[in-house]
């Protein structure tokens, strides 16, 4: 059984997401000479375009070969000099692993879990994200987030910070401290609260948000400094007592080793749509474990990360918690998946179709098929919940 076909595909709708993100889906088909079918997905942001045209090259590396996910990676690894470099080619490579693992499922006729050993739990355990668009005010977070609380959710994050980047001063601690004491006094002790940063603070601003939170117990504190940081999240480390989780922009098993040994994370967000798919993302979870650092897959973009993700998240020993979109998801992406996955007091209960879980609607994927195209760029970025951009005082 050879890879045959690969072909990326665009998903959209009038029906629009949480975020200018959550409106798009990039989809990566693959078929083989057999005629078994497989699924991946990759990740949207901003580069819908640099995607898609880059799951273009990085096909020609995967058509022909055999369905031998190890070797099929480590090829590509040989011939794309950038591939621990490029977001894109990662994210590439990424959608087209899960496929060949959707692949892979259906031709033993099991679910991904059983490939990889077993499942450890029955049910994952998610928490609510997606949840506050157009939140402003700390009323409109409380009440949002009793709405949340009222679903069966047991834990929800997200953003307090509004409108700024790198640094934030005392007006915005304020604000940001305002609306955290609404959504905890709204859910309760009971319930857990994250807190989302985006990756977009300086270490002094990263700082003093920690002492002005801590308070308010949240279970941890999502990227609270850039990305490439390092030093900042040293300085993090020892000034403050909160748990750190980041994770969703490592796009190789290397990168994540230095994050680890680091001692600077824990709790471990990688994303299996950029990090290297199922075949890398496993060896991520393992790594995390012998440096006792938990698991929380970053799980934001669709219905087919999704199914993955809960396919990975039932067999890992050391999971902390599963993000969820679902219940914010826009209707067509679970529709994609027929709605196969739904949340249910605060948790999904882990498919056994063969592959990926799920079935796949392919008409409604022919019918919501669009062009892809170069998103337009406004105040509010892209990776922030819509609507959310913006001050109250």
């Amino acid at each position: 059984m050879r890879i045959q076909e690969i072909t990326p595909i665009v998903l959209s709708s009038k029906e629009k997401g949480s975020a200018t993100w959550a409106s798009l889906m990039i989809l990566v088909k693959v078929t083989t000479s057999n005629g078994l079918v497989g699924y991946g997905e990759a990740v949207p942001t901003l580069r819908v375009k640099p995607v898609f045209s880059s799951i273009q090259q990085v096909s020609k590396g995967f058509i022909g070969k055999d369905i031998s996910v190890e070797r099929n990676y480590h090829e590509w690894y040989k011939q794309d000099f950038y591939l621990t470099r490029s977001f894109e080619s990662a994210t590439a490579t990424s959608a087209i692993d899960i496929a060949l693992w959707d692949i892979l499922g259906k031709e033993l006729g099991a679910p991904i879990h059983k490939l990889l050993g077993g499942k450890f739990r029955d049910y994952v355990p998610v928490y609510a994200n997606g949840w506050y668009k157009g939140c402003v005010t700390p009323e409109d977070f409380a009440r949002e987030a009793k709405a949340v609380v009222n679903k069966g959710y047991k834990g929800l994050k997200f953003d307090p910070f509004g409108p700024y980047f790198d640094w934030i001063d005392q007006r915005g601690l304020m604000e940001a401290e305002e609306r955290v004491k609404a959504v905890r006094e709204a859910v309760g002790d009971e319930v857990e609260i994250m807190i989302e940063h985006h990756g977009r603070f300086n270490a002094n601003s990263s700082i003093e948000i920690a002492k002005r939170l801590e308070k308010y117990r949240p279970l941890f504190m999502e990227e609270p400094l850039h990305h490439e940081d390092l030093e900042g999240y040293r300085r993090y480390r020892a000034n403050t007592s909160l748990k750190v989780a980041l994770g969703e922009r490592l796009i190789s098993l290397k990168e994540t080793l230095v994050y680890l040994r680091e001692g600077i994370v824990d709790v471990l967000q990688p994303d299996l749509t950029n990090v290297g798919g199922v075949t890398i993302g496993k060896k991520v979870v393992s790594l995390a474990e012998a440096f006792d650092v938990e698991i929380a897959f970053h799980n934001a973009f669709g219905s087919i990360q999704n199914a993955v993700s809960i396919q990975l998240a039932s067999v890992v020993p050391n999971l902390l918690l599963l993000e969820n979109f679902y219940d914010w998801f826009p209707s067509w992406k679970r529709d994609v998946v027929f709605n196969e996955t739904p949340v249910e007091g605060g948790r999904v209960k882990v498919p056994d179709k063969p592959g990926i879980g799920v079935g796949v609607n392919e008409r409604l994927i022919e019918e919501l098929k669009v062009d892809p195209i170069a998103l337009d760029v406004v105040e509010e970025p892209v990776w922030v919940v819509n609507g959310t951009w913006r001050r109250f005082s």
